[in-house]
């Protein structure tokens, strides 16, 4: 066991970044699997918990490819609670002087179980659009402590400060305000739409076609304060700020037009599974938009521009030792 907690990481290095890379994807792609069961009317292929049927913990050739999709999703979704053991382990001996990786770790691996439970709840509760909503949500949660997780590991735990005008920041808040109530009505919108996850699941009984259309409005001022974000960072500079926020806005366009070509299209099943991936992204490039308006005291250039930064200054050496050869010449 000693042999074991020697081998762990004593620093940040580069396992520790793999490891938080992979639970972002991880969190990611398994809500793309939650939404292929969904899709295809895969939610009660298994139709018991935490059993897939009365008789066996694995699909049966009676549940059909249902049960093998539905299977497959909690397959992953254990697959991603033991990456969350291998993240919590990897930074044990970090715990003291890298308290805030601890506790991200801990909150991060606390949501897989409940995660599962509330799971095993929306398959007894018959797919409840109201759980199975809390249950996307909270994968939501999760990609952002993911995306705070892959950020510290780049960044000294050191008091940081804000880098950014005062006003930027209030926007930048306002607008991942309007981020969180567009997942919201969209979860809403789905909730009251054909994609119940099953073809006898209950429905929330709200009106699908004026559901759209207050989803729609927050996403537009989603849209309009993040443009206000990109023109601002290019303005004022804010590296890596800018970047993020154009990360933002691509896939707030991304969304806006697959937002728009399911609701002329009947909803095909393919482009609701896009839209839902398209949200955790969404998710995830606000809480790096948040995350990079304040700066680790003393720190001069955010992580990422560090090796920019390091090449630039390389070119200004390299051109400054040329100029002055130039002139003893």
């Amino acid at each position: 066991m000693n042999r074991i907690y020697k081998w762990l990481p004593d620093r940040v290095d580069i396992r520790l970044r793999v490891i938080a890379w992979a639970y972002l994807v991880a969190q990611i792609l398994l809500v793309g699997t939650g939404g292929l069961v969904r899709l295809t009317s895969s939610g009660l292929g298994c139709p018991t918990w935490p059993e897939c049927s009365p008789t066996s913990f694995v699909p049966t050739p009676e549940l059909g490819i249902h049960g093998v999709i539905e299977f497959g999703n909690r397959v992953l979704g254990a697959l991603l609670g033991i990456l969350a053991v291998i993240a919590f382990i990897a930074i044990l001996r970090l715990r003291k002087e890298r308290g805030d990786l601890f506790w991200l770790t801990l909150l991060a691996g606390l949501g897989i179980p409940a995660q599962a439970v509330i799971g095993g709840i929306s398959v007894l509760t018959k797919l409840n659009p109201y759980v199975v909503g809390l249950h996307f949500i909270i994968s939501v949660v999760l990609v952002a402590l993911c995306t705070v997780f892959v950020y510290r590991v780049y960044t000294a735990p050191t008091p940081r400060s804000i880098v950014v005008p005062r006003w930027f920041a209030i926007v930048t808040h306002i607008t991942s305000f309007f981020v969180a109530i567009t997942i919201v009505f969209g979860i809403l919108t789905t909730g009251s739409g054909p994609h119940a996850g099953d073809a006898n699941s209950p429905r929330n009984g709200l009106d699908p076609v004026v559901l759209q259309h207050v989803h729609s409005w927050p996403a537009y001022v989603t849209f309009v304060l993040t443009i206000v974000l990109v023109i601002g960072s290019v303005r004022f500079r804010l590296l890596p700020v800018r970047r993020y926020a154009l990360w933002l806005l691509a896939i707030e366009f991304v969304q806006i037009g697959v937002g728009l070509i399911q609701s002329n299209t009947g909803l095909p099943g393919i482009l609701v599974g896009i839209h839902m991936m398209l949200a955790c992204l969404l998710a995830s490039a606000m809480t790096a938009v948040i995350l990079f308006l304040k700066r680790p005291a003393g720190q001069d250039a955010a992580p990422e521009d560090s090796a920019t930064a390091t090449g630039s200054a390389a070119a200004t050496g390299s051109a400054a030792a040329t100029s002055s050869s130039s002139t003893a010449r």
